[in-house]
């Protein structure tokens, strides 16, 4: 991931996932009343105030952007009227007045709206640095982005909930859990409405990322019981969503991520080994059938471990800077990132080994089937602590969690804020004074989300997997299909979390996929883009070399992608009644993990090396692992 969001957002995740606990009083926050400002009720009048007019600053090509719309829409919350949702919306390109159209039953235009996850990310995020039509650059200037959604539909990004990015709320006015979330949505919708009147029938495709794993069902639950909702929802799409339990997002996944990224520990079969014992010591190993079979998974609990008993502040940010396991190994750890410039590079890596041995010696001289008393079930966070001290290059400073490859310490540094703030883009967008712009916050749910509630966020809410079943029920009855999207490299919100969700839940009543996803999908230049899978109204597309951060990584694939499966209907992947499927399936994709690709890219802010292990090392791995993941799973027929 470029810029400082991976490791920032990673960092409070490491500490949220240790039981981190800070007081915080949320801001007050109000939205600006802009000269022009109409002093009536929202309606079209109000669309010549939202219209921005003014030039934006350090952007080229500005010339070329359709026109756009921003400002802060109330919620309409009893006792909050200060609570707002900001949004930023682009017009299709080549079709001027799509969003000031006037409202008639047989306007087929769709629209696009976009929910950033975190909790607590700002849509402007996702505007910025992935699929928006205007992208930050390093030096701080902007650039229009030829892949940007809007090259297809008018799409709109949005803050929210309440108080997130420029969005707006009284100190007392934030969301207390998803269900309120869902409401203030609904609220925001309905004024969107009453300014954009075209948008109440337009087809609606509601997309999102991460924590929108959450937003995107509660919304759903909450807006499809309705007899006059506001908005005409017809399909949704996720992508690297935050869907299931903790464990289920966290650590399901990490075998599959040692098979397809082995350069995190090395290719070393011993170390594999001893994870996949904890793994399955954890029950996390679980037996994926198509369609699945023998109920629904048992909850994906995380047993504590002594790291977990860490309880002052300071204790916690040593740990996690150093991020070991035993006191031995965080010294030389710390010795090792402060005097690294002073010491042999020879002398390093000796030290290194050494200190990795006596990693290896201690596991290995533990009695087999016993858990590790250090980390408990928190498998994941040994897994990045083994790459932290023991591994090349990421041993080099901080991890980027949501995008495995990505070794850069610093990492390339793409930062909105100085644009989003300065007072010119402020009277542009129509954005509110009474605070700065943040990328993401730390109480969405009115505290503090390090906190020891279940999912590690704040959010009290239950996770959406333990309703999908009956949401997708309703949901189809109204003929909204759904879309879920992974990319291959993130480790945050990996795909087999997904996988998982998708084998946990029933729809068109079979428990999930019937086939094991093995059907390619191309991009336009012909390149294959990954794997796509499609039944019973569910589409699963995985891409290839991308984080958490689709559209960041894969612009021009994920304007394929918009295109082909979620505003189109690709039959691509397609089960058919018969049990082919539509484009064929490849066996070397019907695995349980896709081969990251061999690559690990270092450097300072830029690029200045690749890690590429040697094809024997390669090799001696692939063999190693054709025998310790070796299934009696038939691989699906190949078809043209």
């Amino acid at each position: 991931m470029h810029g400082p969001q991976a490791f920032l957002t990673c960092a409070s995740f490491l500490l949220a996932s240790a039981g981190f606990v800070s007081a915080q009083t949320p801001p007050n926050s109000f939205p600006n009343a802009w000269p022009g400002q109409p002093t009536g009720p929202l309606s079209p009048e109000w669309q010549r105030y939202f219209e921005v007019t003014q030039p934006l600053p350090n952007l080229t090509d500005a010339a070329i952007l359709p026109r756009s719309f921003a400002g802060n829409i109330p919620v309409d919350r009893v006792g909050h009227p200060n609570d707002t949702f900001f949004f930023w919306g682009f017009e299709k390109v080549g079709q001027p007045g799509s969003l000031t159209a006037a409202s008639y039953p047989d306007n087929s235009d769709p629209w696009i709206l976009w929910v950033q996850g975190g909790p607590g990310s700002s849509g402007m995020l996702g505007l910025a640095v992935e699929n928006g039509p205007i992208h930050v650059l390093p030096n701080y200037t902007w650039t229009v982005n030829p892949y940007s959604w809007n090259q297809l539909a008018d799409t709109i990004w949005i803050d929210q909930p309440v108080g997130t990015g420029f969005s707006t709320a009284d100190s007392t006015g934030y969301v207390a859990d998803e269900d309120q979330m869902a409401e203030d949505f609904i609220n925001f919708l309905q004024n969107l409405v009453k300014v954009f009147p075209s948008l109440a029938t337009r087809p609606l495709y509601l997309a999102g990322e991460s924590y929108a794993g959450h937003y995107i069902p509660y919304l759903l639950k909450h807006i499809l019981p309705l007899d006059d909702p506001p908005v005409n929802i017809v399909k949704i799409a996720i992508g690297n969503g935050f869907i299931g339990s903790y464990g289920t997002n966290r650590e399901i996944p990490v075998i599959t991520l040692l098979e397809s990224f082995p350069e995190l520990i090395g290719y070393d079969s011993d170390v594999f080994n001893y994870f996949k014992e904890q793994h399955h010591l954890c029950g996390f190993d679980l037996n994926f059938t198509y369609p699945q079979t023998g109920g629904t998974f048992p909850p994906q609990l995380v047993a504590s471990g002594q790291i977990a008993n860490q309880t002052s502040k300071a204790k916690k940010q040593a740990l996690f800077s150093t991020s070991s396991r035993k006191q031995f190994i965080s010294e030389y750890s710390a010795h090792m990132h402060s005097n690294f410039d002073d010491m042999k590079r020879a002398d390093v890596f000796e030290r290194r080994e050494e200190a990795r041995s006596q990693w290896k010696r201690d596991l290995t001289g533990r009695p087999n089937g016993t858990i590790d008393p250090w980390y408990g079930c928190d498998v994941w966070q040994e897994m990045w602590d083994y790459a932290f001290n023991f591994t090349f290059p990421w041993k080099n400073g901080p991890l980027d969690t949501f995008d495995i490859p990505d070794a850069l310490s610093p990492e390339i540094k793409l930062d909105p804020s100085v644009f989003l703030n300065d007072p010119r883009v402020r009277a542009a967008l129509h954005a509110p004074l009474s605070k700065n712009w943040t990328q993401s916050f730390t109480y969405p749910f009115g505290n503090v989300y390090l906190t020891n509630t279940p999912n590690r966020h704040g959010d009290p809410s239950l996770e959406p997997a333990v309703f999908l079943t009956a949401l997708f029920a309703n949901a189809s009855a109204k003929g909204i299909p759904w879309v879920f999207y992974s990319g291959n490299a993130d480790s945050q919100d990996a795909h087999r979390s997904t996988e998982a969700v998708i084998q946990n839940f029933t729809f068109g009543g079979v428990q999930g996929f019937s086939r094991r996803p093995a059907t390619p999908w191309y991009d336009d230049a012909g390149a294959p883009a990954g794997v796509v899978h499609q039944e019973r109204n569910v589409s699963y597309v995985l891409f290839a070399g991308a984080g958490h951060l689709i559209p960041e990584y894969k612009p021009m694939q994920s304007l394929v992608f918009l295109r082909e499966f979620i505003l189109g209907d690709n039959p691509n992947g397609t089960v058919r009644e018969d049990g082919s499927v539509v484009g064929g399936e490849d066996p070397a994709l019907a695995q349980d993990y896709f081969f990251g690709g061999g690559e690990v890219f270092y450097g300072s802010s830029a690029t200045q090396g690749t890690l590429v292990a040697p094809s024997a090392t390669v090799a001696s791995w692939e063999s190693f692992l054709a025998s310790a993941t070796a299934t009696t799973t038939p691989a699906p027929p190949s078809e043209t």
